[in-house]
Protein backbone atom coordinates (compact mmCIF):
# COMPACT_ATOMS: atom_id res chain seq x y z
CA UNK A 1 0.00 0.00 0.00
CA UNK A 2 1.46 3.60 -0.98
CA UNK A 3 0.99 6.17 1.84
CA UNK A 4 2.23 9.29 -0.24
CA UNK A 5 3.56 10.53 -3.32
CA UNK A 6 6.85 9.63 -4.30
CA UNK A 7 9.69 11.40 -6.32
CA UNK A 8 8.80 9.21 -9.64
CA UNK A 9 4.87 10.36 -9.06
CA UNK A 10 5.69 13.97 -8.68
CA UNK A 11 8.27 13.66 -11.63
CA UNK A 12 4.87 12.31 -14.29
CA UNK A 13 2.74 14.64 -13.11
CA UNK A 14 5.78 17.55 -14.14
CA UNK A 15 6.27 15.59 -17.11
CA UNK A 16 2.48 15.64 -17.89
CA UNK A 17 2.29 20.07 -17.32
CA UNK A 18 5.37 20.73 -19.10
CA UNK A 19 3.31 18.44 -22.20
CA UNK A 20 0.29 20.60 -21.84
CA UNK A 21 1.95 23.69 -21.81
CA UNK A 22 4.11 22.96 -24.65
CA UNK A 23 1.05 22.03 -26.91
CA UNK A 24 -0.74 25.19 -25.71
CA UNK A 25 2.57 27.30 -26.71
CA UNK A 26 2.66 25.70 -29.82
CA UNK A 27 -1.01 26.27 -31.00
CA UNK A 28 -0.55 30.32 -29.91
CA UNK A 29 2.09 30.56 -32.77
CA UNK A 30 -1.09 29.59 -35.24
CA UNK A 31 -3.63 31.44 -33.41
CA UNK A 32 -3.42 34.85 -34.98
CA UNK A 33 -7.89 35.53 -35.50
CA UNK A 34 -10.44 35.97 -33.43
CA UNK A 35 -11.95 33.21 -35.09
CA UNK A 36 -9.02 30.74 -34.18
CA UNK A 37 -8.81 31.83 -30.78
CA UNK A 38 -12.98 31.29 -29.95
CA UNK A 39 -13.56 28.38 -32.60
CA UNK A 40 -10.32 27.07 -33.72
CA UNK A 41 -10.90 28.14 -37.16
CA UNK A 42 -13.97 25.91 -37.22
CA UNK A 43 -11.58 22.89 -37.93
CA UNK A 44 -12.72 20.33 -35.77
CA UNK A 45 -13.44 16.47 -36.83
CA UNK A 46 -15.50 14.27 -34.72
CA UNK A 47 -13.28 12.84 -32.83
CA UNK A 48 -11.98 15.29 -31.75
CA UNK A 49 -15.29 16.98 -30.91
CA UNK A 50 -16.36 13.49 -29.06
CA UNK A 51 -13.12 13.69 -27.00
CA UNK A 52 -13.31 17.01 -26.03
CA UNK A 53 -16.77 16.81 -25.38
CA UNK A 54 -16.14 13.83 -22.83
CA UNK A 55 -12.99 15.51 -21.21
CA UNK A 56 -15.18 19.29 -20.46
CA UNK A 57 -17.82 17.16 -19.09
CA UNK A 58 -15.81 14.57 -16.69
CA UNK A 59 -13.87 17.07 -14.71
CA UNK A 60 -12.34 17.02 -11.60
CA UNK A 61 -15.82 18.38 -9.99
CA UNK A 62 -17.35 15.07 -12.00
CA UNK A 63 -14.53 12.64 -10.48
CA UNK A 64 -14.57 13.91 -6.89
CA UNK A 65 -17.97 14.71 -6.84
CA UNK A 66 -19.84 11.62 -8.42
CA UNK A 67 -17.78 9.38 -6.45
CA UNK A 68 -18.30 10.74 -3.44
CA UNK A 69 -22.13 10.75 -3.96
CA UNK A 70 -21.83 7.08 -4.67
CA UNK A 71 -20.10 6.67 -1.28
CA UNK A 72 -22.41 8.35 0.60
CA UNK A 73 -25.90 8.00 -1.12
CA UNK A 74 -25.38 5.37 -4.11
CA UNK A 75 -25.11 5.39 -7.47
CA UNK A 76 -28.68 7.27 -8.46
CA UNK A 77 -26.18 10.64 -9.23
CA UNK A 78 -24.67 8.41 -12.30
CA UNK A 79 -28.19 9.03 -14.07
CA UNK A 80 -26.45 12.35 -15.06
CA UNK A 81 -23.81 11.03 -16.67
CA UNK A 82 -25.15 7.59 -18.74
CA UNK A 83 -28.70 9.44 -19.74
CA UNK A 84 -26.38 12.73 -21.14
CA UNK A 85 -27.25 10.42 -24.51
CA UNK A 86 -30.82 11.55 -24.67
CA UNK A 87 -30.25 15.33 -25.00
CA UNK A 88 -26.88 14.51 -26.73
CA UNK A 89 -29.52 12.87 -29.30
CA UNK A 90 -31.31 15.73 -29.35
CA UNK A 91 -28.60 17.91 -29.91
CA UNK A 92 -27.69 16.54 -33.06
CA UNK A 93 -31.52 15.93 -34.50
CA UNK A 94 -32.76 19.38 -34.02
CA UNK A 95 -29.48 22.33 -32.77
CA UNK A 96 -26.60 21.26 -34.11
CA UNK A 97 -28.03 22.26 -37.90
CA UNK A 98 -29.71 25.37 -36.90
CA UNK A 99 -26.62 26.60 -34.69
CA UNK A 100 -24.32 25.62 -37.65
CA UNK A 101 -26.47 26.87 -40.39
CA UNK A 102 -26.68 29.97 -37.96
CA UNK A 103 -22.89 30.60 -38.43
CA UNK A 104 -22.88 31.92 -34.72
CA UNK A 105 -19.99 32.52 -32.25
CA UNK A 106 -21.93 32.32 -28.60
CA UNK A 107 -25.13 30.45 -28.12
CA UNK A 108 -26.74 33.11 -26.63
CA UNK A 109 -26.01 34.73 -30.12
CA UNK A 110 -28.78 32.20 -31.73
CA UNK A 111 -31.30 33.94 -29.02
CA UNK A 112 -30.74 37.49 -30.53
CA UNK A 113 -31.29 36.40 -33.94
CA UNK A 114 -34.52 34.12 -32.97
CA UNK A 115 -36.06 36.57 -29.99
CA UNK A 116 -33.95 40.19 -29.14
CA UNK A 117 -30.52 41.61 -27.69
CA UNK A 118 -32.48 41.49 -24.65
CA UNK A 119 -32.62 38.44 -24.20
CA UNK A 120 -29.03 37.61 -25.20
CA UNK A 121 -27.45 40.05 -23.22
CA UNK A 122 -29.44 38.74 -20.01
CA UNK A 123 -28.70 34.88 -20.99
CA UNK A 124 -25.00 36.01 -21.60
CA UNK A 125 -24.55 37.61 -18.32
CA UNK A 126 -25.98 34.68 -16.64
CA UNK A 127 -23.79 32.18 -18.15
CA UNK A 128 -20.63 34.22 -17.79
CA UNK A 129 -21.49 34.26 -13.90
CA UNK A 130 -22.81 30.60 -13.56
CA UNK A 131 -19.59 29.59 -15.68
CA UNK A 132 -16.92 31.21 -13.07
CA UNK A 133 -18.73 30.35 -9.90
CA UNK A 134 -20.02 26.92 -10.91
CA UNK A 135 -18.14 25.11 -13.12
CA UNK A 136 -14.05 26.48 -13.11
CA UNK A 137 -14.50 27.29 -9.64
CA UNK A 138 -16.09 24.06 -9.51
CA UNK A 139 -13.31 22.47 -10.79
CA UNK A 140 -10.29 24.30 -8.93
CA UNK A 141 -11.95 23.22 -5.43
CA UNK A 142 -12.09 19.41 -6.55
CA UNK A 143 -8.47 19.61 -7.52
CA UNK A 144 -7.83 21.39 -4.09
CA UNK A 145 -9.69 18.43 -2.05
CA UNK A 146 -7.21 16.06 -4.26
CA UNK A 147 -3.79 18.16 -3.50
CA UNK A 148 -4.84 18.35 0.42
CA UNK A 149 -4.43 14.56 0.22
CA UNK A 150 -1.58 14.46 -0.35
CA UNK A 151 0.21 17.48 1.40
CA UNK A 152 -2.77 18.27 3.87
CA UNK A 153 -1.09 21.46 5.44
CA UNK A 154 -2.40 23.40 2.24
CA UNK A 155 -4.57 26.02 1.67
CA UNK A 156 -7.20 25.78 -0.64
CA UNK A 157 -6.22 28.56 -2.55
CA UNK A 158 -2.88 28.01 -2.63
CA UNK A 159 -3.73 25.12 -4.99
CA UNK A 160 -6.36 26.54 -6.90
CA UNK A 161 -4.42 29.79 -7.68
CA UNK A 162 -1.18 28.00 -9.63
CA UNK A 163 -3.93 25.41 -11.41
CA UNK A 164 -5.59 28.33 -12.85
CA UNK A 165 -2.64 30.27 -13.78
CA UNK A 166 -1.36 27.09 -16.20
CA UNK A 167 -4.59 26.47 -17.76
CA UNK A 168 -5.94 30.05 -18.12
CA UNK A 169 -2.03 31.01 -20.26
CA UNK A 170 -2.17 28.34 -22.76
CA UNK A 171 -5.98 28.97 -22.87
CA UNK A 172 -5.05 32.88 -23.55
CA UNK A 173 -2.86 32.48 -26.14
CA UNK A 174 -3.83 29.03 -27.81
CA UNK A 175 -7.43 29.49 -27.66
CA UNK A 176 -10.42 26.92 -28.53
CA UNK A 177 -7.84 24.80 -30.47
CA UNK A 178 -5.47 24.60 -27.65
CA UNK A 179 -8.36 23.64 -25.20
CA UNK A 180 -9.94 21.22 -27.87
CA UNK A 181 -6.43 19.36 -28.77
CA UNK A 182 -5.47 19.20 -24.99
CA UNK A 183 -8.86 17.85 -23.93
CA UNK A 184 -8.17 14.81 -26.29
CA UNK A 185 -5.27 13.98 -24.78
CA UNK A 186 -6.66 14.43 -21.70
CA UNK A 187 -9.84 12.24 -22.59
CA UNK A 188 -7.59 9.28 -22.70
CA UNK A 189 -5.16 10.04 -19.77
CA UNK A 190 -8.26 10.50 -17.62
CA UNK A 191 -9.86 6.65 -18.78
CA UNK A 192 -6.88 5.02 -18.05
CA UNK A 193 -5.88 6.38 -14.80
CA UNK A 194 -10.00 5.38 -13.94
CA UNK A 195 -9.73 2.32 -15.32
CA UNK A 196 -6.42 1.27 -12.98
CA UNK A 197 -7.44 2.53 -9.94
CA UNK A 198 -11.42 1.31 -10.22
CA UNK A 199 -9.20 -2.36 -11.49
CA UNK A 200 -7.81 -2.34 -8.07
CA UNK A 201 -10.58 -1.98 -6.18
CA UNK A 202 -12.35 -4.53 -7.88
CA UNK A 203 -8.82 -6.64 -7.34
CA UNK A 204 -9.43 -5.80 -3.35
CA UNK A 205 -12.85 -7.52 -3.47
CA UNK A 206 -11.11 -10.69 -5.19
CA UNK A 207 -12.78 -9.57 -8.22
CA UNK A 208 -16.18 -10.77 -7.42
CA UNK A 209 -19.35 -8.61 -8.34
CA UNK A 210 -21.37 -10.27 -5.03
CA UNK A 211 -18.91 -8.99 -3.05
CA UNK A 212 -19.63 -5.70 -4.11
CA UNK A 213 -22.73 -5.85 -3.79
CA UNK A 214 -22.22 -7.52 -0.44
CA UNK A 215 -20.90 -4.70 1.51
CA UNK A 216 -22.83 -2.00 0.45
CA UNK A 217 -26.02 -0.77 1.61
CA UNK A 218 -29.73 -1.70 0.32
CA UNK A 219 -30.77 0.03 -2.57
CA UNK A 220 -27.06 1.58 -3.09
CA UNK A 221 -26.74 0.43 -6.89
CA UNK A 222 -30.62 1.88 -7.66
CA UNK A 223 -31.08 4.90 -9.92
CA UNK A 224 -34.70 4.64 -9.34
CA UNK A 225 -35.71 5.53 -5.68
CA UNK A 226 -38.37 6.55 -3.35
CA UNK A 227 -39.91 10.12 -3.83
CA UNK A 228 -38.85 11.32 -0.42
CA UNK A 229 -35.29 9.99 -1.43
CA UNK A 230 -32.52 13.04 -0.34
CA UNK A 231 -30.24 12.37 -3.25
CA UNK A 232 -32.88 11.92 -6.41
CA UNK A 233 -36.12 11.31 -5.78
CA UNK A 234 -38.17 9.27 -8.70
CA UNK A 235 -40.34 12.37 -10.16
CA UNK A 236 -36.70 13.99 -10.03
CA UNK A 237 -35.63 11.69 -12.54
CA UNK A 238 -38.34 12.25 -15.36
CA UNK A 239 -38.78 16.51 -14.23
CA UNK A 240 -35.21 17.45 -13.46
CA UNK A 241 -32.51 15.04 -15.06
CA UNK A 242 -33.93 15.78 -18.39
CA UNK A 243 -34.15 19.04 -18.17
CA UNK A 244 -30.91 19.90 -16.44
CA UNK A 245 -29.14 17.46 -19.15
CA UNK A 246 -30.67 19.47 -21.68
CA UNK A 247 -29.36 23.03 -20.76
CA UNK A 248 -26.46 21.62 -20.56
CA UNK A 249 -25.73 20.18 -23.60
CA UNK A 250 -27.64 21.82 -26.00
CA UNK A 251 -27.18 25.58 -24.66
CA UNK A 252 -24.34 26.01 -22.12
CA UNK A 253 -21.41 27.78 -24.13
CA UNK A 254 -18.73 25.70 -21.92
CA UNK A 255 -19.92 23.10 -23.99
CA UNK A 256 -21.25 23.38 -27.19
CA UNK A 257 -18.30 25.65 -27.97
CA UNK A 258 -16.31 22.96 -29.89
CA UNK A 259 -19.56 22.15 -31.77
CA UNK A 260 -19.74 25.57 -33.27
CA UNK A 261 -16.35 24.94 -34.16
CA UNK A 262 -16.66 21.68 -36.47
CA UNK A 263 -16.14 21.80 -39.75
CA UNK A 264 -19.13 20.75 -41.31
CA UNK A 265 -22.47 19.77 -39.88
CA UNK A 266 -21.91 15.90 -40.61
CA UNK A 267 -18.42 16.02 -38.24
CA UNK A 268 -20.63 17.76 -35.91
CA UNK A 269 -22.98 15.14 -35.18
CA UNK A 270 -20.85 12.42 -35.24
CA UNK A 271 -19.21 14.22 -32.37
CA UNK A 272 -22.29 14.82 -30.39
CA UNK A 273 -22.65 10.90 -30.77
CA UNK A 274 -19.61 9.77 -29.60
CA UNK A 275 -20.10 12.23 -26.80
CA UNK A 276 -22.78 10.31 -25.93
CA UNK A 277 -21.34 6.75 -26.10
CA UNK A 278 -18.34 7.91 -23.84
CA UNK A 279 -20.78 9.29 -21.16
CA UNK A 280 -21.75 6.05 -20.39
CA UNK A 281 -18.33 4.96 -19.62
CA UNK A 282 -18.23 7.69 -16.16
CA UNK A 283 -20.54 5.12 -14.31
CA UNK A 284 -17.91 2.02 -14.22
CA UNK A 285 -14.62 3.54 -12.95
CA UNK A 286 -15.95 6.71 -11.37
CA UNK A 287 -19.45 5.85 -10.21
CA UNK A 288 -19.39 2.45 -8.98
CA UNK A 289 -15.64 2.34 -7.52
CA UNK A 290 -17.42 4.90 -5.30
CA UNK A 291 -19.59 2.64 -3.95
CA UNK A 292 -16.82 -0.15 -3.61
CA UNK A 293 -14.64 2.16 -1.72
CA UNK A 294 -17.10 1.72 1.38
CA UNK A 295 -15.94 -1.45 2.51
CA UNK A 296 -12.53 -0.83 1.51
CA UNK A 297 -12.26 2.55 3.36
CA UNK A 298 -15.22 2.73 5.63
CA UNK A 299 -16.25 5.43 7.80
CA UNK A 300 -15.07 8.83 5.62
CA UNK A 301 -16.82 11.57 7.62
CA UNK A 302 -16.80 13.84 3.86
CA UNK A 303 -17.31 11.67 1.01
CA UNK A 304 -15.55 13.77 -1.54
CA UNK A 305 -12.83 12.66 -0.40
CA UNK A 306 -13.03 8.74 -0.97
CA UNK A 307 -11.16 9.51 -4.14
CA UNK A 308 -8.48 10.86 -3.33
CA UNK A 309 -7.69 8.79 -0.20
CA UNK A 310 -8.21 5.41 -2.70
CA UNK A 311 -5.75 6.46 -5.09
CA UNK A 312 -3.01 7.62 -2.01
CA UNK A 313 -4.04 3.95 0.05
CA UNK A 314 -4.64 1.55 -3.01
CA UNK A 315 -2.49 2.21 -5.56
CA UNK A 316 1.89 1.56 -6.08
CA UNK A 317 4.37 4.16 -6.09
CA UNK A 318 4.12 5.12 -9.94
CA UNK A 319 0.95 4.32 -10.76
CA UNK A 320 -0.43 7.43 -8.30
CA UNK A 321 1.23 9.82 -10.80
CA UNK A 322 -1.12 8.36 -13.54
CA UNK A 323 -3.98 8.66 -11.71
CA UNK A 324 -3.47 12.39 -10.40
CA UNK A 325 -2.25 12.92 -13.82
CA UNK A 326 -5.67 12.05 -14.75
CA UNK A 327 -7.02 14.00 -12.25
CA UNK A 328 -5.13 16.72 -13.14
CA UNK A 329 -5.81 16.46 -16.77
CA UNK A 330 -9.82 16.96 -15.50
CA UNK A 331 -9.19 19.64 -14.05
CA UNK A 332 -7.17 21.61 -16.83
CA UNK A 333 -9.96 20.48 -19.06
CA UNK A 334 -12.90 21.70 -17.26
CA UNK A 335 -10.70 25.00 -16.53
CA UNK A 336 -9.46 25.86 -19.81
CA UNK A 337 -12.77 25.06 -21.37
CA UNK A 338 -14.99 27.30 -19.03
CA UNK A 339 -11.89 30.23 -19.50
CA UNK A 340 -12.30 30.11 -23.14
CA UNK A 341 -16.24 29.74 -22.87
CA UNK A 342 -16.79 32.90 -20.94
CA UNK A 343 -13.98 35.04 -22.56
CA UNK A 344 -15.51 34.24 -26.07
CA UNK A 345 -19.39 35.53 -24.44
CA UNK A 346 -17.63 38.84 -23.03
CA UNK A 347 -15.50 39.35 -26.29
CA UNK A 348 -18.59 38.77 -28.89
CA UNK A 349 -21.87 39.51 -27.24
CA UNK A 350 -20.41 42.60 -25.54
CA UNK A 351 -17.41 44.36 -26.39
CA UNK A 352 -18.15 43.31 -30.31
CA UNK A 353 -21.26 44.85 -30.64
CA UNK A 354 -20.48 47.99 -28.62
CA UNK A 355 -17.39 48.34 -30.90
CA UNK A 356 -18.49 46.98 -34.21
CA UNK A 357 -15.43 48.59 -36.62
CA UNK A 358 -12.69 47.04 -34.15
CA UNK A 359 -10.21 45.02 -36.07
CA UNK A 360 -9.65 41.48 -35.60
CA UNK A 361 -6.58 41.39 -33.60
CA UNK A 362 -7.84 43.69 -31.17
CA UNK A 363 -11.20 41.09 -30.59
CA UNK A 364 -8.42 38.38 -30.45
CA UNK A 365 -6.13 40.96 -27.90
CA UNK A 366 -9.69 41.30 -25.85
CA UNK A 367 -9.81 37.74 -25.61
CA UNK A 368 -6.61 36.74 -24.29
CA UNK A 369 -7.15 39.56 -21.56
CA UNK A 370 -10.84 38.58 -20.80
CA UNK A 371 -9.28 34.81 -20.05
CA UNK A 372 -6.50 35.85 -17.63
CA UNK A 373 -9.13 38.61 -15.43
CA UNK A 374 -11.44 35.68 -15.47
CA UNK A 375 -8.98 33.33 -14.53
CA UNK A 376 -8.09 35.11 -11.23
CA UNK A 377 -11.56 35.66 -10.32
CA UNK A 378 -12.33 31.82 -10.46
CA UNK A 379 -9.20 30.87 -8.61
CA UNK A 380 -10.21 33.46 -5.38
CA UNK A 381 -14.23 32.09 -5.43
CA UNK A 382 -13.37 28.57 -5.26
CA UNK A 383 -12.25 28.61 -1.77
CA UNK A 384 -16.09 29.43 -0.56
CA UNK A 385 -17.45 25.74 -2.48
CA UNK A 386 -16.25 24.21 0.86
CA UNK A 387 -19.46 26.03 2.53
CA UNK A 388 -21.94 23.80 0.61
CA UNK A 389 -22.57 20.21 1.94
CA UNK A 390 -21.39 18.74 -0.90
CA UNK A 391 -19.36 19.70 -4.37
CA UNK A 392 -21.90 17.33 -6.27
CA UNK A 393 -25.27 19.12 -4.59
CA UNK A 394 -23.44 22.83 -4.95
CA UNK A 395 -23.31 22.24 -8.49
CA UNK A 396 -26.09 20.86 -9.67
CA UNK A 397 -27.99 23.00 -7.16
CA UNK A 398 -26.55 26.42 -8.69
CA UNK A 399 -27.49 24.91 -11.93
CA UNK A 400 -30.97 24.47 -11.22
CA UNK A 401 -31.62 28.33 -10.83
CA UNK A 402 -30.85 29.09 -14.39
CA UNK A 403 -31.99 25.97 -16.39
CA UNK A 404 -36.08 26.62 -16.62
CA UNK A 405 -36.43 29.22 -18.56
CA UNK A 406 -32.99 28.74 -20.77
CA UNK A 407 -34.48 25.40 -21.52
CA UNK A 408 -38.08 26.61 -22.63
CA UNK A 409 -36.61 29.25 -24.91
CA UNK A 410 -34.82 26.73 -26.79
CA UNK A 411 -36.75 23.52 -26.57
CA UNK A 412 -40.31 25.84 -27.12
CA UNK A 413 -38.65 28.49 -28.88
CA UNK A 414 -36.83 26.84 -31.91
CA UNK A 415 -40.94 24.91 -32.43
CA UNK A 416 -43.28 27.80 -31.31
CA UNK A 417 -43.42 30.28 -33.97
CA UNK A 418 -46.04 32.75 -32.29
CA UNK A 419 -43.12 33.12 -29.59
CA UNK A 420 -41.19 36.45 -29.64
CA UNK A 421 -39.02 38.80 -28.06
CA UNK A 422 -40.98 40.22 -24.96
CA UNK A 423 -41.83 36.01 -24.08
CA UNK A 424 -38.68 34.85 -24.02
CA UNK A 425 -37.42 38.01 -22.00
CA UNK A 426 -39.63 37.80 -19.53
CA UNK A 427 -39.21 34.29 -18.73
CA UNK A 428 -35.99 34.74 -18.70
CA UNK A 429 -36.26 37.34 -15.65
CA UNK A 430 -39.53 35.70 -13.98
CA UNK A 431 -37.92 32.01 -14.68
CA UNK A 432 -34.75 33.11 -13.12
CA UNK A 433 -36.04 35.09 -9.75
CA UNK A 434 -38.23 32.79 -9.28
CA UNK A 435 -35.49 29.77 -9.20
CA UNK A 436 -33.35 32.32 -7.05
CA UNK A 437 -36.67 32.63 -4.34
CA UNK A 438 -37.17 28.94 -4.35
CA UNK A 439 -32.75 27.98 -4.28
CA UNK A 440 -33.68 30.43 -1.03
CA UNK A 441 -36.31 29.11 0.09
CA UNK A 442 -34.55 25.58 0.30
CA UNK A 443 -31.25 26.90 1.89
CA UNK A 444 -33.51 28.79 4.74
CA UNK A 445 -35.24 25.23 4.87
CA UNK A 446 -38.47 27.38 4.21
CA UNK A 447 -39.26 24.15 1.41
CA UNK A 448 -38.07 20.72 1.28
CA UNK A 449 -39.01 20.47 -2.21
CA UNK A 450 -35.85 18.41 -4.33
CA UNK A 451 -34.31 20.48 -6.51
CA UNK A 452 -34.63 18.49 -9.51
CA UNK A 453 -38.63 18.51 -9.04
CA UNK A 454 -38.43 22.37 -8.84
CA UNK A 455 -36.80 22.09 -12.33
CA UNK A 456 -39.70 20.69 -13.91
CA UNK A 457 -42.23 22.85 -12.19
CA UNK A 458 -40.07 25.84 -12.94
CA UNK A 459 -40.41 24.70 -17.08
CA UNK A 460 -43.78 24.48 -16.76
CA UNK A 461 -44.22 28.07 -14.95
CA UNK A 462 -41.91 29.19 -17.40
CA UNK A 463 -43.53 28.09 -20.53
CA UNK A 464 -46.65 29.42 -19.46
CA UNK A 465 -44.84 32.83 -19.18
CA UNK A 466 -43.80 32.20 -22.67
CA UNK A 467 -46.64 31.61 -24.65
CA UNK A 468 -49.00 33.88 -22.53
CA UNK A 469 -46.36 36.91 -22.70
CA UNK A 470 -45.91 36.30 -26.74
CA UNK A 471 -50.01 35.75 -27.18
CA UNK A 472 -50.33 38.95 -25.72
CA UNK A 473 -47.61 41.06 -27.47
CA UNK A 474 -46.60 41.28 -31.46
CA UNK A 475 -46.09 38.58 -33.13
CA UNK A 476 -42.66 38.19 -34.78
CA UNK A 477 -41.73 38.32 -38.35
CA UNK A 478 -41.94 35.00 -39.53
CA UNK A 479 -39.86 35.35 -42.77
CA UNK A 480 -37.06 36.51 -40.19
CA UNK A 481 -37.16 33.76 -37.62
CA UNK A 482 -37.75 30.95 -40.06
CA UNK A 483 -33.77 29.97 -40.22
CA UNK A 484 -34.16 29.47 -36.41
CA UNK A 485 -36.89 27.43 -36.44
CA UNK A 486 -36.71 23.53 -36.45
CA UNK A 487 -37.62 22.63 -40.02
CA UNK A 488 -37.99 18.54 -40.99
CA UNK A 489 -35.55 18.71 -43.67
CA UNK A 490 -32.43 19.28 -40.73
CA UNK A 491 -32.91 15.90 -39.16
CA UNK A 492 -31.21 14.97 -43.03
CA UNK A 493 -29.26 17.51 -43.22
CA UNK A 494 -25.05 16.68 -43.98
CA UNK A 495 -26.02 12.67 -44.14
CA UNK A 496 -26.64 12.80 -48.28
CA UNK A 497 -24.45 10.05 -49.63
CA UNK A 498 -23.56 8.25 -46.09
CA UNK A 499 -24.46 4.80 -45.50
CA UNK A 500 -26.32 3.74 -42.80
CA UNK A 501 -24.29 2.19 -40.60
CA UNK A 502 -22.61 5.72 -40.41
CA UNK A 503 -25.70 7.89 -40.40
CA UNK A 504 -25.70 9.27 -36.78
CA UNK A 505 -29.41 8.73 -35.95
CA UNK A 506 -28.13 4.47 -36.39
CA UNK A 507 -25.73 5.58 -33.88
CA UNK A 508 -28.13 6.96 -31.90
CA UNK A 509 -30.72 4.01 -31.72
CA UNK A 510 -27.51 1.80 -30.84
CA UNK A 511 -27.43 5.07 -27.70
CA UNK A 512 -30.82 4.73 -26.47
CA UNK A 513 -30.27 0.73 -26.14
CA UNK A 514 -27.25 1.39 -24.62
CA UNK A 515 -28.85 3.53 -21.75
CA UNK A 516 -32.45 1.19 -21.71
CA UNK A 517 -29.48 -1.52 -20.56
CA UNK A 518 -28.07 0.00 -18.03
CA UNK A 519 -31.61 1.44 -16.98
CA UNK A 520 -32.52 -1.98 -16.78
CA UNK A 521 -29.26 -3.61 -14.71
CA UNK A 522 -28.87 -0.27 -12.47
CA UNK A 523 -33.47 0.03 -11.52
Amino acid sequence: MNTGISNIDLTIIVLYFIMILGIGFTIARRTRTSDDLFLGGRTFGWALIGLSLFASNVSSATIIGLSGAAYTTGIVNSVYEWLSGIPLIVAALIFVPLYLRSRITTIPEFLEKRFDRRSQVFFSVVTIVMSIVVEMAGGLYAGAIVMQAFFPNLEIWHVTLPLAIVAGVYTAFGGLKAVVITDAIQAIILIVGCSVLTWMLYAKLDFSWANVVANVPEGHFSVVRPIDDKALPWPGLILGVPFLGFWYWSTNQYIIQRVLGARDIRQARWGVMLAGFLKIVPLFIMVIPGAMAISILPGLENGDAVFPRAVIEILPVGMVGIVLAGLLSAIMSSVDSTLNSASTLLVVDFIKPNNPDIADSQLARYGRITTLTLMVIAALWAPMIANFQGLWDYLQEMFSIIVPPVVVLFLVGVFYKRGNGHGAFWTLVTGTLLGVLLFLAGKFEISDIHYTIRVGIMVGVSTLVFIIVSAMTEAPNQEEIEPYIFRRELLSDGMEGVPWYLDYRFHALLLVLMMGYVLFVFW
